[in-house]
């Protein structure tokens, strides 16, 4: 039997599949110990169990994820609105580090997937699959590659790269809080007090949400939801290269925050953004982890898992030992960490949960929140593109 869900009521299920991870997370120490994120538990727990239920017999899911990318822009448009000019400028060093520290890990990614696909006598493209085309690609990335791959006669590219980027995705929102929460504890790591001397004020004034401060907020987000889209659609048909709808919404919020921060600053409420980014984030990863297909995930599997164990233990390792101290040593430096094995192993939602579920119990981390997302959603591309496109262009 399937059950064909609309898109409203997949959204539904979304929001259910959260809610067990919410719940799963307050009765199981384990995941609340190692700070899983709760679309993480929910969401895997989903996709496993449809697997199980295919693979018998006897029930299909078939969702309908058509909201899935509108919850994506709205979550980076309220990233965008809590960016002020004064916030970058606080980013300054540690996001310059940050950035460089990714394009390396583009680099190390397609070097770990070609190597692993060499032992294992397979064609290397495939390695680049395996690499950061899937890794801090994601699924976008394994896709767009995935297909160039395949027309250039590289059979399987699509769906290794596929199988890599779930696998990776799922790797990313489970290592990032065990190894965040290692460093807090081994190095007793404490929210810095200048943070809250920055942003405390700006979060007392704005505490307060009523129905006109919420839809004053709402409104703005939206309208640089749909500035943002229009922007990225006319870029790619200018150019012909993709800038995806989120990225054009996010650096649109950031040059409307700044320019309401002088003229009107009481048009948005940071309290009213700050929820709708929980809300949004909440059920596009639930979304995006329970409509993964396991039961795709089968032709070179050995490839496959051998790659990820590598480049799992290897990112593992270089963010506990080396971008740790690179960053500083601070709290901070400690919850970028869980942001860069999000998102150099699956998605910056990923990274932005993994975040979260940290500064929920140890308390906030505005550099990080600011960082992450900013390189994570866009800067990122400017080294691993390149990387990618050459790796491809070596071995074909």
């Amino acid at each position: 039997m399937t059950i064909e869900l609309n898109d409203i009521t997949t959204v539904l299920l979304a929001f259910v599949v959260y809610l067990i991870g919410e719940f799963l997370l307050k009765k199981i120490k384990f995941l609340y110990r190692f700070a899983i994120p709760a679309p993480v538990v929910g969401g895997l727990l989903f996709a496993i169990l449809s697997l199980v239920l295919a693979s018998l017999g006897w029930l299909h899911f078939k969702l309908n994820t058509d909201f899935q990318s509108l919850f994506m822009i709205a979550f980076f448009t309220t990233i965008g609105l809590g960016a002020s000019f004064g916030l970058v400028k606080l980013g300054g060093k540690l996001l310059i580090i940050y950035w460089l520290v990714c394009g390396f890990m583009a680099f190390m990614q397609n070097i770990l997937g070609i190597s692993v696909a060499v032992l294992f006598g397979q064609n290397p493209l495939l390695g680049v699959m395996t690499g950061a085309a899937s890794m801090e690609g994601g699924h976008g990335g394994a896709t767009a590659y995935g297909t160039t791959l395949e027309e250039m006669g590289v059979s399987g590219a699509l769906s290794i790269g596929l199988a890599s980027a779930t696998l990776g995705l799922i790797s990313g929102g489970l290592a990032g809080g065990p190894v965040v929460k290692n460093l807090i504890n081994k190095f007793n790591l404490n929210p810095s007090d200048t943070d809250d001397a920055v942003f405390g004020d700006e979060r007392d004034v704005e505490a307060h949400i009523d129905s006109k401060a919420f839809i004053r907020t709402s409104a703005v987000i939206v309208l640089c939801m749909v500035v943002g889209s229009l922007i990225g659609d006319t870029f790619t048909k200018l150019t012909g290269f993709t800038l995806p709808g989120y990225v054009g919404a996010m650096f649109t919020a950031v040059i409307v925050r700044n320019v309401i921060d002088r003229v009107k600053p009481d048009m948005l409420n940071l309290a009213v953004n700050e929820v709708v980014g929980d809300v949004t984030l909440a059920v596009f990863l639930s979304m995006a982890l329970m409509s993964i297909k396991l039961a795709e995930i089968s032709g070179n599997i050995p490839l496959i898992l051998t790659t990820l164990i590598v480049q799992v233990a290897f990112i593992v390792l270089f963010s506990r030992f080396v971008l740790f101290k690179l960053l500083g040593g601070t709290y901070d430096s400690a919850v970028m960490i869980g942001g860069f094995l999000g998102h150099g192993l699956g998605a910056t939602p990923n990274a932005m949960a993994n975040m979260q579920s940290v500064t929920r119990q140890y308390g906030p981390s505005q550099k990080a929140f600011l960082i992450v997302p900013i390189v994570g959603a866009f800067l990122i591309d400017v080294f691993a593109v390149p990387i990618i496109i050459t790796s491809i262009n070596l071995f074909s």
